[in-house]
């Protein structure tokens, strides 16, 4: 049995043992007992760049690029790049004995297809991590990293994955501020005051080369990267999310996500303007609507939504580009990109979890 073979056997163990250990609570578990892992405190100052590294005493993060692409050949496109750490226990050991376990997601989205790929890795192997300066993270041979000068910072990046069906090679390049969501970077995430620590760079121009099926394409567009640390960021009863990032043609961006739960919703949002500048909207401020639905691997998902934020006078109506944007990984879930029209048009990615 060769090293990669052993390194797939033992994150797939592990995958089981957790999710025997969280089943029933909340999305892929994520309202589980926080017990012996670091959770996120009020006032907490986010530091860089050592805060764009790993945090291997708090049981999941990610780091998440989604991207609104638009062709040479004229047609739209998204691509999602993500790696997950959950950890068995909160710390880290050399070698297999390692309890950080590593999950890559990456996928390229067209109106007709949605191309899927999943990795596992376990760490103290060097077969997945992240680095916080220069900062790089990986698993496999997919790859975000900082490219040029400016390595300390997330300033311009490289990012790249491929699997069967397609790749993908793009280059990312800042034009605004890091964005802390919530209170610092505090983002509750419930009535009873489950929390993440949150931020995102919203204002990446992108352009690479995609391929699908080997066919290579020039591209362009926007991209959104969110970075995000807790230990139990959803409480027990909640089943899961529907998340927005949206690019509005006024320059403006928006960040919403609506919690649901058996008691009803729980919604939070922050308005950004062109510059960086962040208002913090509330559930009252903010109206999520669902609307038409798609039958998808037995499940009933809402593709089409309605956003209202009467403070900003937005008045949106969403579309996906392609309505089967489903990521049959281990946990499946609905990502993909949208576009929208209404007071302001604009595109943007939204994902569904826990139907």
């Amino acid at each position: 049995m060769n090293a990669e073979r052993i390194a797939s056997v033992c994150v797939t163990v592990a995958l089981l043992l957790l999710g025997g250990q969280v089943a029933g609570q909340g999305f892929a578990g994520l309202g589980s007992n926080a017990q012996g892992f670091s959770v996120p405190v009020r006032g907490y100052a986010l530091s860089f760049p050592a805060d764009h590294g790993a945090h291997p005493h708090y049981r999941i993060e990610w780091w998440y690029v989604t991207a609104n692409l638009k062709g040479e050949d004229g047609n739209s496109y998204g691509v999602q790049w993500t790696l997950f750490r959950s950890a068995l226990a909160p710390e880290e050991r050399a070698g297999f004995a390692d309890p950080q376990v590593w999950i890559g997601h990456a996928a390229l989205t067209t109106q007709s297809h949605q191309f899927v790929a999943e990795r596992l890795g376990r760490g103290g192997v060097g077969q997945a991590g992240v680095d916080a300066s220069p900062f790089k993270a990986w698993i496999d041979d997919w790859r975000l990293e900082s490219i040029g000068s400016d390595e300390q910072e997330l300033n311009a990046l490289a990012i790249s994955a491929a699997s069967v069906d397609f790749s993908y090679d793009l280059a990312l390049s800042a034009d605004g501020p890091l964005i802390l969501q919530g209170d610092s970077g505090f983002s509750v995430k419930s009535a009873t005051g489950q929390a993440s620590y949150y931020y995102s760079q919203p204002f990446y121009r992108v352009s690479g080369t995609i391929k699908v099926a080997g066919k290579p394409v020039n591209v362009t567009g926007k991209t959104w990267f969110d970075r995000e640390w807790s230990s139990q960021p959803l409480a027990s009863n909640q089943t899961g999310w529907d998340w927005f990032s949206l690019h509005l043609a006024s320059g403006e961006k928006l960040m919403a996500f609506r919690l649901r739960d058996d008691q009803g919703n729980f919604i939070s949002a922050n308005w950004i303007s062109a510059d960086g500048r962040t208002t913090p909207l509330s559930s009252k401020e903010v109206q999520l609507e669902p609307g038409r639905e798609v039958k998808i691997d037995g499940r009933n998902i809402p593709v089409d939504w309605h956003i209202r934020v009467p403070e900003k006078a937005l008045d949106i109506q969403i579309e996906p580009l392609n309505d089967q944007a489903w990521m049959a990984t281990a946990t499946p879930y609905w990502e993909g990109p949208i576009r929208f029209k209404g007071s302001v048009s604009g595109v943007g990615y939204l994902e569904m979890t826990g139907y």
